[in-house]
């Protein structure tokens, strides 16, 4: 296998595949998205006994370069690679959304004491034990097993001021840490998250969100529910998080169809999805929001898949101008995310 090919664990994930994001830049216009209040996660403190105390003190790309000038001659070009590398042309493959690790597994290539360090920038673009643990699926990484079961590659060299860009890659995840070296872009790119058990079962880690994605539809009049409800499915590979071209009309319900209750409702969901990330990731997001424009571009649309489930939405969708936050619930969480700025 070529060691750049991402590994399959997941059936039912199969071809999930990078994308050209500047491409969509090139398609999308007019105004953006919604204006967020970004901050912790509303409700109750969880408690998370199977998370370890966090000692973070050092930015996750302080660190970035820290494991960067440990890297033998051997190891990286294993692990190093070009900004601009492409599993297929004009295709970086820094931007892609991956299901299993890019080439080698964090055991079969990084020692002990780099191990470590990869560990402490994982957590430390979570936001605290509780975004750890969420970000992990309990410290199990769902398939992978262990953190050392997913993949950590470098794109570029972050050294002085020259872009990089390191991506975490494993079973239902794909995540970075770029030190913003992506231009107008949340998270250095689109990510992808997930976990195995039902959506609307409480062993998912991310069953707050279900939870909070139905408290919206509940709050919805009969009159909302069936403008925002759609028959199908949005899709969930790299088409999936495509922007739209200028002008094209948005499914689902617009943000300015609901009441004042309703809108804070949804910007508090809105939290509950950024919540395990890292403030500084979540203050881009309403950094980028801010510049395209406003929440009232925003549409919210949940979609039937035809499985026999009529009553259950299987798919949430929050699109805009600049931004898209895909949630699947059934059969288990699929998350698809890309936001960046179009204005």
């Amino acid at each position: 296998m070529n060691r750049m090919e991402p590994q399959r664990d997941c059936p039912e994930c199969e071809g999930i595949t990078p994308f050209d994001r500047r491409s969509f830049f090139r398609t999308v216009g007019g105004q953006a998205a919604a204006i967020l209040a970004i901050g912790g996660a509303a409700g109750a403190t969880r408690a998370l006994d199977t998370v370890k105390p966090m000692t973070v003190v050092k930015p996750a790309e302080d660190l970035v370069r820290e494991l960067f000038a440990t890297l033998s001659a051997e190891q990286k070009p294993l692990v190093v690679f070009p900004w601009d590398h492409a599993i297929k042309k004009g295709i970086p493959t820094r931007l892609g959304m991956y299901n299993a690790p890019i080439g080698k597994k964090i055991r079969d290539v990084y020692t002990k004491p780099q191990q470590e360090l990869l560990d402490r920038i994982f957590r430390s673009i979570a936001a605290g034990d509780e975004g750890y643990h969420r970000l992990s699926r309990g410290g199990n990484f769902d398939a992978s097993g262990s953190f050392t079961g997913i993949g950590a590659t470098i794109y570029g060299e972050p050294t002085d001021k020259n872009k990089f860009s390191l991506v975490f890659a494993g079973h239902h995840l794909t995540v970075r840490c770029d030190g913003n070296s992506e231009p107008d872009s949340a998270f250095g790119g689109p990510m992808y998250y997930g976990h195995t058990p039902d959506g609307s079962s409480k062993e998912n880690v991310f069953y707050y969100q279900t939870q909070a994605v139905w408290s919206v539809f509940n709050a919805l009049s009969e009159k909302q529910r069936k403008a925002a409800s759609i028959d199908g499915s949005p899709g969930e590979l790299a088409p999936s998080v495509q922007f739209r071209k200028n002008g094209m009309k948005f499914p689902g319900l617009s943000i300015q169809e609901l009441s004042k209750d309703q809108r804070a409702l949804v910007e508090s969901v809105m939290r509950e999805l950024l919540s395990p990330f890292r403030k500084e990731d979540a203050d881009e997001v309403m950094d980028l929001l801010k510049k395209n424009g406003g929440m009232e571009k925003i549409h919210l649309a949940f979609y039937y898949e035809e499985s026999g489930d009529a009553i259950q939405w299987h798919f949430w969708r929050l699109e805009g101008p600049g931004f898209i936050w895909n949630f699947r619930v059934l059969p288990h969480v699929h998350t698809y995310v890309n936001i960046a700025g179009v204005a």
